[in-house]
């Protein structure tokens, strides 16, 4: 049952970004509509995966890469859906859902197997501290989306090439706002994480902070959002120099998450 969820999961996703990348060529309201419906179907058959995984495992299945990668994926649907029925924007499938997509091919990648739970995370804080990082996460990927759009609008404008795609794509201001609401949900959500994380790592270690690579690297994903939340609210920040560093912010995210679990092993290193 657990794999043929998974795969169904990764085949709904695979045609419901079909169906928002055939908005960038010819925009229908009839295939924006199938897309948003069947990306609320992958949602619920991947919540469904999850669920068993969960009551197969006996904790929260977020201890693994291939746990992990897949609920980042489904994160990130999550978050899409809420923002696209906000904004009314279905083109952002075409930059967010795909991506969706990747993270959990990537998650197919690695070990299915359930092992057995390491003693350190045999603690009430898992789904706390797990959940709220993959939401903040989840939320910074909305974001890259949202930036990379808004820099092509922002290039089409300079060049004064208002092609048939500056057409498709939502207006500035709108991608801005979009980026910024996400930046205020995904914030909080990593300073959550991040401090229920050292209250976790005191009772599991002995100790708050340790510099472990990961505690290391997400102070350091932590810095470069709170610059950008920093300078949206007290100097301006608006337009490419946001949507770059988001974009940079959401890359460090990634190293943090995934390439430090694979190239710098530590004590929060999984497999």
């Amino acid at each position: 049952m657990n794999s043929l969820l998974f795969n169904s999961t990764l085949v709904i996703y695979a045609v419901a970004a079909f169906c928002y990348l055939s908005l960038l060529v010819k925009p229908k309201e009839s295939v924006g509509r199938a897309g948003h419906w069947l990306i609320i179907l992958g949602l619920l058959v991947h919540l469904g995966f999850t669920l068993d995984r969960y009551l197969e495992a006996g904790h929260t299945p977020i201890t693994n890469l291939h746990e992990s990668l897949s609920f980042f994926s489904l994160a990130i649907v999550g978050v899409f859906i809420m923002f696209e029925r906000r904004y009314k924007v279905s083109i952002l499938g075409s930059f967010v859902i795909p991506l969706a997509l990747l993270v959990l091919l990537v998650s197919a990648a690695f070990s299915h197997a359930i092992p057995p739970l390491n003693p350190a995370l045999k603690s009430k804080w898992l789904a706390v501290h797990t959940t709220m990082a993959f939401l903040g996460y989840a939320a910074f990927a909305v974001s890259f989306g949202t930036s990379i759009m808004y820099l092509i609008q922002s290039h089409f404008l300079k060049k004064r090439r208002l092609g048939s795609l500056f057409q498709k794509l939502p207006p500035l201001d709108v991608l801005d706002e979009i980026s910024y609401r996400c930046l205020t949900i995904g914030f909080p959500l990593l300073t959550f994480a991040i401090i229920s994380g050292a209250i976790w790592a005191e009772t599991a270690w002995g100790t708050y902070w340790s510099w472990d690579p990961k505690e290391t690297w997400s102070l350091i994903t932590w810095l470069i959002y709170a610059a950008l939340l920093h300078g949206r609210l007290t100097t301006g920040w608006r337009g490419r120099k946001a949507a770059m560093l988001s974009i940079v912010g959401f890359v460090i995210m990634l190293f943090t998450f995934l390439g430090v679990n694979l190239l710098l092993p530590g004590l929060h290193s999984y497999k």
